[in-house]
């Protein structure tokens, strides 16, 4: 197995708590305080526009298409791959264009060297975008109830709050960055969301599971104590697990083209952010829940 650390490692974790409570609420302030003010800049998917289907005589690339496209003063176009490379989706959000006309004319001027033939053109309307984003919601809402009772079941309770309060503190760190810069936040992005919470509380869950063990063999120390022993045990496990998967994402995201990156930033937002709340977070929030060492009673 890959070790980062030595064998033995002894962080005081849960002695730095105060600093990383300070970390996430300026974090969270500021995710919050973007959502106020500047919104999500919802993608076609969850807001209104035009999708537009072009068969290609010849394979194309999509990096070289976006950047065609985007010469123009309208609003930027989002392209992926229509089951080979020679035919693509293009999205526009509403305002671009107002019919059908205007979209040919726009695609003749910027693809004037390319031969392609329009299969479908598409609006997708307010009303559907919004029917998605709340489908969304719902989506996330009934992961986050189903972890809590899983969870609950699997340990107890206040583990499950815990969890359930590490998560909430990804998801919104995570869409907050997407806010702030505003990124594009169209299905992609909700799915890597959706990653995210699965994998951040993979983390939790082999933390609590340390946890839980230490609590019934180490009677004699203070619950403190055992939460930074369990975090030290599982650190290797952890940051090597990380990594590996940043290498992937980070390779997606350069070599993937447009079409995944705001998946791929999702992703390794949602990583980075996810593997410090399993450090700092997750074991942190039972102490305010009131865990305590279980009795041999108990065991």
């Amino acid at each position: 197995m890959i070790k980062i650390f030595k064998n033995v490692v002894d962080y005081n974790f849960i002695q730095k708590r105060f600093f990383a409570l300070i970390l996430s609420g300026i974090l969270i302030v500021l995710s919050l305080g973007s959502f106020l003010y500047q919104g999500i800049n919802w993608g076609i998917d969850f807001s209104s526009g035009y999708i537009v289907q072009l068969k290609f005589q010849d394979n194309v690339e999509i990096d070289n298409l976006s950047q065609k496209l985007s010469k123009s003063n309208l609003a930027k176009p989002v392209l992926q791959y229509y089951g080979s490379k020679n035919e693509v989706i293009v999205k526009f959000q509403e305002n671009s264009f107002v019919n059908e006309k205007n979209i040919n004319e726009f695609l003749l001027q910027n693809l004037e060297d390319q031969s392609y033939k329009l299969m479908k053109l598409e609006f997708v309307g307010s009303q559907i975008g919004s029917e998605l984003r709340d489908k969304g919601e719902w989506a996330m809402l009934v992961a986050l109830l189903s972890i809590l009772v899983y969870i609950g079941f699997r340990f107890e309770f206040l583990y499950g709050i815990g969890a359930i309060f590490a998560l909430i503190h990804d998801v919104i760190i995570t869409v907050g960055i997407f806010s702030l810069m505003q990124l594009e936040f169209d299905l992609s992005v909700l799915s890597a969301i959706l990653a995210v919470i699965g994998y951040s509380l993979n983390d939790t869950i082999v933390v609590f599971d340390r946890i839980r063990e230490n609590t019934r063999t180490i009677r004699e120390s203070s619950f403190m104590k055992i939460l930074n022993i369990s975090i030290n045990q599982t650190l290797n496990r952890t940051v090597v697990t990380s990594l590996t998967t940043l290498f992937v994402l980070v390779s997606l995201l350069l070599l993937g083209g447009i079409a995944v990156t705001n998946f791929a930033i999702a992703m390794i937002v949602g990583v980075l952010i996810g593997t410090y709340s399993s450090i700092f977070v997750a074991g942190s929030s039972l102490i305010y829940l009131g865990v305590q060492v279980q009795s041999e009673d108990q065991k």
